[in-house]
Parts: structure tokens; sequence; C-alpha cells
């Protein structure tokens, strides 16, 4: 079913062509769409007749009376006031017009069906080729998936924001996978285009940009213009149809991974996940075994805020003791006092880089502990 609003801009741009009013009932007989305001939501008490009979078009009471099919089933009726032959014609021209925006919604929601069965690998190796052939779905193209998480509840609107960042762009797919989640395969060859010939590592970091950009594009937009909270998981490039689901899978973690450990990031890029995601698989088993024997069974609550301030400083700064102190508005000696201090409770000295990186990767083991905790996953 379109929805009204689909409906009401399509026949206000029929009346300023033709300068005819025009009505568009459902089946039921209930006025979806009309440019004459006294029939909005009004009730046609003979449609059921005329949906009934065989007629495709008839004149009932001063109107001519047209049926949109969908599939079979007369799914609407556009109501059009006069008797002569022009009236006939910009009613079959409306009629024409309301079917063939069916045809493509249609097409839109076979082809979303498709994606997510697609996403969550509900469908065998052969019907992935099979159905996308039908759907007129090319196999072998570059393609990433941008998983889109918002606070507030999904709507259409939403889905309809994110389409129209890239309009000209037919063969991406955006839908929605649950109240509070987006989703958008891109085709990329637009994007990797011109990084063929360039060193691979050069390459990769051009492409890693590319994308971050443009889900830096989506969250902007989204956030402006839905006004609600917005983060966005970037998946790994795909040449297969087959494997789409991974870069879904990837992009699903980049946002779980992202809560852990980089709250503060909006775009979480799978690729950029760094030890995170190498944590975040871990069995709950080896982890507490790892931190206990690191700080000697020492509660990780024990480390004060300002002691958490002071290490992950000294990390931002590649372990500069002058730097960091700066950066704290704190004299050296102070720095090196909570450093000492820290020594003295973990065994660790962080100027000391093997040190430094056993308790960083501490801390991280620690608060994925604790995300799981407190979350349950």
């Amino acid at each position: 079913m379109l929805s009204s609003q689909i409906l009401q801009n399509t026949i206000d741009g029929l009346k300023n062509i033709t300068r005819r009013d025009i009505s568009i009932a459902e089946r039921d007989g209930k006025v979806a769409a009309s440019t004459e305001v006294s029939m909005l939501n009004s009730q046609i008490d003979d449609m059921e007749m005329f949906i009934s009979s065989q007629a495709e078009n008839q004149l009932i009471q001063g109107y001519q009376y047209f049926k949109v099919f969908d599939g079979l089933v007369a799914e609407y009726v556009v109501m059009i006031k006069g008797e002569d032959e022009e009236t006939y014609r910009i009613g079959k021209i409306a009629a024409f017009q309301i079917q063939s925006l069916l045809i493509a919604y249609r097409e839109r929601y076979d082809k979303d069906n498709f994606i997510k069965n697609l996403l969550l690998d509900n469908l065998l190796l052969v019907d992935i080729y099979g159905r996308a052939k039908k759907l007129h779905i090319e196999n072998n193209v570059p393609r990433i998936v941008f998983l889109v998480e918002t606070d507030v509840d999904n709507d259409a609107a939403m889905i309809e924001i994110i389409r129209s960042i890239f309009p000209a762009k037919s063969r991406d797919f955006v839908t929605a996978i649950d109240e509070r989640s987006i989703i958008l395969v891109k085709e990329t060859a637009d994007v990797l285009s011109g990084h063929e010939k360039r060193d691979p590592a050069e390459q990769k970091e051009l492409n890693r940009q590319a994308f971050e950009s443009t889900a830096n594009t989506i969250h902007d937009t989204l956030t402006a213009e839905a006004m609600c909270h917005v983060t966005v998981g970037i998946g790994g490039s795909v040449n297969d149809l087959k494997n789409v689901s991974g870069s879904f899978k990837e992009a699903r973690m980049a946002l779980e991974v992202g809560k852990i450990f980089y709250p503060e990031r909006a775009v979480v890029n799978y690729e950029q996940l760094g030890i995170g995601r190498l944590i975040y698989h871990l069995p709950p088993n080896l982890c507490k075994m790892f931190v206990s024997e690191i700080l000697h069974d020492i509660p990780i609550e024990l480390f004060d805020e300002e002691m958490f301030t002071t290490v992950t400083k000294f990390f931002e700064n590649s372990l500069n003791v002058s730097e960091t102190s700066r950066q704290l508005y704190i004299h050296r000696n102070t720095l090196v006092y909570r450093l000492d201090k820290l020594q003295r409770m973990s065994g660790l000295d962080l100027r000391n880089f093997e040190d430094a990186i056993t308790f960083k990767i501490a801390l991280m083991v620690s608060k994925y502990m604790s995300y799981k905790e407190n979350y349950g996953f």
C-alpha cells in the first residue's frame, strides 16, 4: 500500500498540469487523497459495487471511476468529476501513474525483503543468485554495509532521509532491520574508482577515508533532520553478493565493540577497531585470569578517576611525561608521583613500553568484562 502522502503529492502534481480535481479511494471506499478538501477522509458508499464489477472504469453520479490494480486485485480507485472525453483521458493518465507507483513500490518491497534475508543468512546459495537475477541485482560488484543505530524508534521518514542522501544511486539498498537499526547496502564502484593504480597501502587508506566520509554524511544528516542520537557502523568491502551478510556482521560488531571501548565515536569502522576487536572475542574465563594475574587481584575500582585520567592522557601522548603534564596542567613531579603510585599498586611502570601496553590491555579487558556483566551479552 502506498502512503497517503505519496498519493496526495502525485495528484497535486497532476492537478497543477490538468487543472482538474482528482481523488483516490481505497478498495473499502475511504478517500485516501484528494485535491478537493471536502472529499478527504470521506466514505464512498457505492465503491463496493464498482470494485466487484468486471468494469475497469465507470461513470457514477457525475464522476468517472478508474480501477488501479496491484497484480489482479483492484487496490485503488481514481475518481475525477466530469463526463467528457478529456476527463476520461485525464482519469486514465492518473490511474496509469498510480499503477506505475504501485509497481515501483512492489519492486522495492521485494528487493528490501531479499536484502533483509540475505543479511540474516536466511537464503541458500542457489536462492541468492536466482532471486538476484530475477530482481535485476548484479552479483560481482563491490559493496559495503553501513549499519545505522538510533536512540528512537525508526519510521519511514528516517529511511527516506538516508535514501535522499544518495538520490541517484538506485542500486543502493536502504531498509530497517529492527525498531532502531537501518542498513545501507551501498555499491562502492564509484567510491573506489581512480584508486586501482595506487600503492595498495595508499589505496586502502583512501578507501577507508571515503567510507568514513559517507558514514559521517549519514550521521550528520540524520542527526540534523531527525534530531536523534545516531551511530554508524561500517563493515568491510565485499565483491560477491553472497558475502554481503559478512559485511553486515562486521558493521554490527563494530557498533558493539565501539560501545565498549570507543563510546565517544559516532562512526565506528570494523577495520579500525584495533585491539578492541581481539578482546571482544576472548572467553570470559581467560579475561578474568588475565586481569587477575596482571593486577595481582587488585579490583580495578581501586584506581580512582584521577588515576584513569592521568593514564589515558599518558597513553594519548605516547608515554611522553613532559607533554602529558603540560596537557594535564600539573607539575612534572606530580605526574611522576602518580606513575610511581600506580607502579607500587600494580607492579607495572607505565614509562616502560611493555608495561604500558600490558596495563592498557588490562584496562580494556576490565572494561569489556564490566560491560558484559552490566548488559548481559
